[in-house]
């Protein structure tokens, strides 16, 4: 297959392939900071925050923030609320994106979009782990059961742990849809939750909810 010939049509192909580029990926694409700034000056891109580019006429995903949110962050997986309402498993408008990274990762200054971070152990950090493709970029999202277990890790507010507490009404409410949409099998919430420390908590709203079948 031909390569595109010129450093801006590299540029242009990268992005209509991934959606969003860091300034990383189009250096190790060949194309230089110069073109960049003049394709920026022509409005052949567009600049959506410091490092980070896309066509002035790319279609915006209803996810464009976790877009963003994983660009700025490769190695972070998207959690908590941000996840439940990936899945659909709630009514809440995140008013920012939820972030899980690693108990030793440098957290990123604040930027656009918002986002709140959460540190995870490594064995936290890797399970339960989905890759979904958002305007043709990979983004890792835990799944629905991982999701809810960990809304209950994060239900209460005392402690340095909780600071950012998620509260237990949307714990429940991600647990309930989960099992409604039948998104998840009570052995799955069941696995995570004994691998995470709650399953005391949890065992009995899951009795609860699945009393009926």
């Amino acid at each position: 297959m031909k390569l595109p010939s010129t450093q801006q049509d590299r540029a242009i192909k990268l992005l209509k392939e991934h959606g969003i580029a860091r300034s990383s990926e189009l250096t190790a694409a060949g194309v230089t900071a110069a073109t960049v700034a003049r394709m920026k000056q022509k409005g052949l891109i567009v600049q959506l925050g410091r490092g980070l580019y896309q066509l002035p006429d790319a279609p915006i995903d209803t996810h464009h923030s976790l877009v963003e949110a994983t660009k700025r962050v490769p190695k972070g997986v998207i959690a908590l609320i941000s996840a439940l309402s990936f899945h659909d498993l709630t009514d809440t408008i995140p008013s920012r994106v939820w972030l899980a990274i690693g108990s030793k990762d440098r957290q990123p200054l604040p930027t656009n979009p918002p986002m709140q971070f959460v540190r995870f152990s490594p064995e936290r950090l890797q399970e339960g782990v989905e890759t979904h493709i958002i305007e043709g970029c990979s983004v890792k999202i835990f799944s629905p059961a991982k999701t809810v277990v960990d809304l209950f890790r994060y239900r209460r507010s005392a402690g340095t742990r909780y600071r950012h507490s998620t509260g237990l009404n949307l714990a429940l409410e991600g647990l309930r849809e989960a099992l409604r949409t039948r998104k998840v099998k009570p052995s799955e919430i069941a696995d995570f939750a004994r691998k995470a420390g709650v399953w005391k908590a949890m065992q009995p709203y899951m009795d609860a909810m699945t009393a009926n079948g």
